[in-house]
């Protein structure tokens, strides 16, 4: 406020600052969405399927979605991706988990029937399993050394590699004291595979057992309900792309994974909410490409990579990797084929943290955790990576002595032939740009409304330079000096009194963006006849 001067002396008025601080954006929030587990976490028990939600590492996202899971009906490519994202450096993540429905196909119809839980009986018990079974992969149960009154036996749950063994447990609740050892106590709560009830239903005794027996949980498919094998249909993932949907309320995001998925028409929505929400898609390829034609087996042939890719959809916002990767599921301990998405997307989370955005999130220091190596159907020759490189589709390499890297960095429109697109062929080169973007979208809104005039004009300028000039003494521009690396104009050359009166300021920001050395050309000559000194 004014100072009123009453005495001979000195006055101090404070003034505030015209400049205003940025704060730079985020880089590496992932989104994935995908299916989830059916029965488990609070996506399921509270029906709360589609909505996004944030979790910071792998045992959120278990409480949230319910883990990892196997199945030959629904795809399980979710909970593993999202695994392999915070297993490769990936910090902060939202997930839509999407309910396992059937789908009757074809065609792949809207959701009609839940996916049902399996059921297995044995004499006067009902198990009803809490994991999602099939004939790829069923769950066995087991009641064994049956006493002599046969109230009292030893139950055995097995699911894969996991097993569960339950004690002398007993069909009597006892009375007046409740019985330790009775089922519903031993079991119900505490098995993480079954719940178990009498075969009248839940408050009926449970009666007696039978001799020693085993029985596997299967699914009770409806009749008609399912023809089909993959649980898939593209609405229930496109949903998620609505506006003033879910999603779309998230502030903030930068990666976009949908784990496992090749559809054209689900990828052409998602590209287009990257670029609505300044952000980047991570695609997958198709589960059955090949590098060269070809299977294992040289006289089984399989569809080229880049022969499947051509018809899915092109962007700047977007980069295409193959191919899948081999993993040992921590969930059975048996061999098992990923799609490479979350791990990349681990990878560019890594990348940012290390070196910052503008580092493309490749070469031979983008070791992938977790992974085996490529599937023997993605294995590269030199000459095979520089045919695909080409057409805009980034390797997945195995070195010796190095390990399995992420071993190129163009977008979708970066292929060799595409001349009108030539300033975002790189990753790096568009992600700098977007995170440019994001932040002064997330730090100018306090210019709104602000008198539009030259003191105004030249506060945006002062706080944007400050930014871009933290930039530049980070390495993340081409250029020796500041004015040779960026640029910041808002001025009256930019905003003319017709925008003026129209309530527009614009702002130029301009930007020299670092571009990865792609190819490494050594030049050497033989030298003879040296005279040396």
């Amino acid at each position: 406020m004014p100072v009123t001067p009453t005495y001979p002396g000195i006055y101090v008025q404070e003034l505030p600052s015209s400049a205003h601080t940025i704060t730079a954006a985020p880089t590496s929030i992932a989104v994935f969405i995908g299916y989830a587990h059916p029965y488990r976490g609070t996506c399921a028990e509270q029906g709360q399927w589609g909505q996004a939600t944030r979790v910071f590492n792998f045992t959120e996202y278990e409480r949230e979605f319910g883990g990892l899971f196997q199945s030959d009906l629904i795809d399980s490519s979710l909970p593993y991706a999202v695994q392999q994202f915070f297993l490769n450096g990936g910090s902060i993540a939202y997930v839509v988990g999407l309910q396992p429905e059937l789908h009757t196909v074809p065609p792949a119809a809207p959701a009609t029937t839940p996916y049902p839980t399996a059921t297995g009986a044995i004499a006067n018990l009902v198990f009803t399993a809490l994991e999602p079974v099939s004939t790829g992969f069923p769950m066995a149960v087991s009641v064994d050394n049956v006493s002599a009154d046969m109230l009292t036996a030893d139950i055995t749950v097995s699911y894969g590699a996991r097993t569960e063994s339950f004690r002398r447990v007993s069909l009597d609740p006892g009375a007046p004291t409740p019985n330790p050892n009775f089922i519903d106590t031993r079991l119900n709560g505490v098995s993480a595979l079954v719940t178990v009830a009498p075969s009248g239903g839940p408050g009926s005794p449970y009666g007696t057992l039978g001799a020693t027996s085993s029985q596997s949980c299967a699914p009770a498919y409806p009749a008609g309900a399912f023809t089909g094998k993959v649980v898939f249909a593209s609405p229930d993932f496109t949903g998620t792309f609505a506006d003033d949907g879910s999603l779309d309320k998230v502030d903030i995001f930068n990666l976009l994974i949908i784990p496992g998925v090749a559809d054209p028409g689900v990828l052409a929505q998602a590209l287009a909410f990257c670029e609505k929400k300044r952000a980047f898609l991570i695609m997958d390829p198709p589960i059955n490409a090949s590098a060269d034609g070809f299977d294992v087996t040289p006289s089984v042939s399989l569809p080229k990579i880049e022969d499947l890719v051509a018809s899915l959809p092109k962007s700047t916002n977007g980069a295409l990797y193959f191919p899948y990767l081999k993993s040992i599921d921590s969930l059975t301990g048996n061999p098992l084929n990923l799609a490479p998405g979350g791990y990349v997307a681990g990878v560019y989370a890594r990348t940012d943290n290390n070196r910052g955005v503008w580092k493309a999130p490749a070469g031979l220091e983008t070791t992938i955790t977790n992974a085996t190596g490529v599937v023997p159907t993605g294995r590269l020759t030199d000459g095979r990576a520089g045919v695909l490189n080409d057409k805009a589709i980034n390797a997945i390499r195995t070195f010796p002595d190095v390990g399995t890297v992420v071993f190129g960095a163009r977008t979708l429109v970066g292929a060799k032939n595409n001349t009108a697109f030539q300033q975002w062929r790189y990753v790096p080169v568009r992600r700098t740009a977007l995170f440019i973007e994001q932040t002064l979208v997330k730090n100018l809104g306090w210019v709104v409304f602000e008198p539009n005039d030259a003191p105004l004009w030249i506060a945006i300028r002062t706080s944007i330079e400050r930014f871009m000039l933290s930039l530049f003494r980070q390495g993340a521009f081409q250029g020796s000096t500041p004015s040779d690396a960026f640029l910041v104009k808002c001025d009256s050359s930019t905003t003319t009194q017709d925008d003026i009166d129209n309530g527009v300021v614009n702002i130029v920001v301009g930007f020299r963006p670092l571009k990865p050395a792609e190819f490494v050309v050594i030049k050497i000559a033989q030298l003879a006849g040296q005279v040396q000194a």
